[in-house]
């Protein structure tokens, strides 16, 4: 039984989790707080504190994702978590025989660049503030691996829960004066290529070193915003601010392992959304 070491269990790592439990994998998992998935091992850690992790040096997976959140928006808890977090966690695993495959989450904040152009994977990674430069510090600790890693670089995470957006919408007045490109994934496709790369993993099938993990179609703000207030049959009296800024994201290398989308663009995400919210 291949065994998989999740750390950072929650919202997104939690369904990574629960899913590959019930696919019959050993499954473990950290968090901060003390909770339980079914089928799933938990242990009470904090990658902050390298203290809490000595349990981990005898777990021995033979994949680890790192799937961590940080605790705010601030220079001191990117580093924290995404660089030192993701250090002392590998520091656990140095002696580990059995890992052959490390997963990363990263983000695709580390495309800062704002451009017409459609972004993929071999587009230079350009950090335009703190979170994305700590992200791509991150990134790079991979290349020191003494087995295979791949970097998960999401696009903005939305689904049950994550509602900002459908908030936003219920009030036109405050919606941004600038209507950039934004790029989207839900939760549940997030989730879902994860577990399916696993699966890739386990069977040593070819995984490549980075995938943009987003949804088909990249949109301006402005048109999802009212789209979603549309549906919700609230007015919308502004004009469309003129369309500038933000980035377009390709997910085609993700579309060329074979896996499939569930929410393919932001209609069909946000059409359960509120399908699940109304009833």
């Amino acid at each position: 039984m291949v065994k998989v070491l999740i750390v950072g269990c929650g919202d997104l790592g939690g369904a990574v989790a629960n899913q590959l439990s019930n696919l019959g994998f050993d499954t473990v998992g950290v968090r901060r707080s003390i909770s339980s998935i079914d089928g799933v091992t938990m242990i009470q850690a904090d990658v902050t504190q390298p203290a809490s992790l000595i349990d981990l040096k005898h777990i021995q997976p033979e994949i680890l994702i790192y799937c961590v959140a940080a605790n705010g928006q601030t220079d001191e808890q990117y580093k924290a978590h995404y660089v030192d977090g993701l250090r002392h966690v590998l520091a656990m695993q140095s002696e580990n025989l059995k890992l052959k495959h490390v997963f990363f989450v990263s983000s695709t904040r580390v495309y800062g660049q704002q451009t017409d152009a459609v972004l993929d994977e071999s587009t230079p990674a350009m950090p335009a503030d703190f979170g994305g430069v700590r992200l791509l510090e991150a990134e790079s600790m991979l290349n020191s691996l003494h087995c295979n890693s791949t970097i998960l670089r999401l696009s903005g995470i939305y689904g049950a829960g994550r509602l900002r957006m459908i908030n936003l919408a219920k009030f036109p007045e405050n919606w941004p004066a600038q209507n950039s490109w934004t790029n989207r994934i839900h939760r549940d496709d997030a989730a879902a290529f994860m577990v399916f790369l696993v699966l890739q993993a386990s069977a040593d099938a070819a995984i490549q070193s980075c995938y943009i993990v987003t949804d088909s179609k990249p949109s301006s703000q402005f048109e999802v915003l009212s789209w979603i207030a549309n549906q919700m049959q609230i007015k919308v009296e502004i004009k469309s601010p003129v369309l500038g800024g933000g980035k377009r994201l390709s997910n085609q290398t993700m579309l060329n392992t074979g896996f499939r989308l569930q929410y393919p663009d932001f209609k069909a995400g946000y059409h359960a959304l509120l399908t699940d919210i109304s009833v």
